[in-house]
């Protein structure tokens, strides 16, 4: 490839796509280059210099492939999640949204309810006409397979979700029982401090973490007790509205000192032990 003075920016591969049989399902022309970042700018600085041209915004080309038909809905909320996966398990997740298999389950239902509906217009439109019996009695059946079907996609415990979002993990206890030494733990780096001063830890450190392939955001809390100031007591407030909104609350306690009968917390109507 050359500039507009004839010199040499890179040796590389032009690829033409015709449309409609692209990805966008307009014409599309690639360069394939060497990965430099010299070379890149060069280019891109050739390129920019051609009238017609200009640097694609972000998600135009999902976004034309959806407007020409190659993507539905659900596909291109599959390749946002795959750019967005952290963790194989959203990779997988996110792999198999984007290659339409949701969207093919929506497909399915949406073809149902078609059929339904033309068999119940058919049985009202021509009720004088020699129609077969029965074109109307499985209307019911099929609009409740059809309900069924979705109300059991909808009570996954919002599982797509959780794993496309993460899940939380409040670590919560008394002061002084290793919280912030558990919570390096898992994180394999020291990112709380660790003191043997009750009431070290006064803000919530987050930190976000791979186990078995999903993302999980594991939260060091503000030890619970009587606050022994201000700072403290906002920090232990703050801890007790996490537990509210956390997906999972792990109790530490210390079982040299716990007592037989076990402090409990309320939060937002439920009981956490702590």
């Amino acid at each position: 490839m050359r500039d507009a003075t004839g010199e040499v920016l890179d040796d590389g591969l032009a690829v033409w796509f015709p449309g409609p049989r692209s990805a966008t399902g307009e014409d599309v022309f690639e360069l394939h280059l060497h990965g430099g970042q010299a070379v890149i700018d060069a280019v891109l600085s050739a390129l920019g210099e051609c009238a017609g041209l200009r640097p694609a915004e972000p998600g135009e080309f999902v976004r034309r492939a959806f407007d020409n038909g190659k993507l539905d809905l659900t596909a291109v909320e599959g390749i946002a999640d795959l750019v967005a996966a952290e963790t194989q398990a959203q990779r997988r997740q996110a792999v198999r949204q984007a290659r339409g298999e949701f969207g093919a389950r929506c497909e399915t239902w949406r073809e149902r309810l078609i059929r339904a509906l033309a068999h119940l217009e058919a049985s009202l439109d021509f009720a004088d006409e020699d129609l077969p019996d029965d074109l109307a009695s499985g209307v019911d059946a099929e609009a409740i397979e059809v309900h069924d079907a979705i109300q059991a996609t909808l009570a996954d415990g919002r599982w797509g979700q959780r794993l496309r979002d993460g899940f939380e993990v409040a670590v919560v206890g008394p002061p002084n029982v290793g919280k912030s030494t558990l919570v390096n733990t898992i994180a394999r780096r020291d990112i709380a401090i660790v003191s043997e001063t009750p009431g070290t830890t006064r803000d919530m450190i987050e930190v976000r973490v791979e186990i078995d392939g999903m993302p999980v955001t594991v939260i060091d809390t503000a030890g619970l007790r009587d606050a022994a100031g201000d700072i403290e007591a906002e920090g232990i407030r703050r801890t007790r509205a996490r537990l509210a909104e956390a997906d999972v609350v792990l109790v530490v306690k210390d079982v040299t000192t716990v007592s037989e009968e076990a402090d409990v917390e309320e939060v937002d109507g439920g009981k956490v032990v702590v």
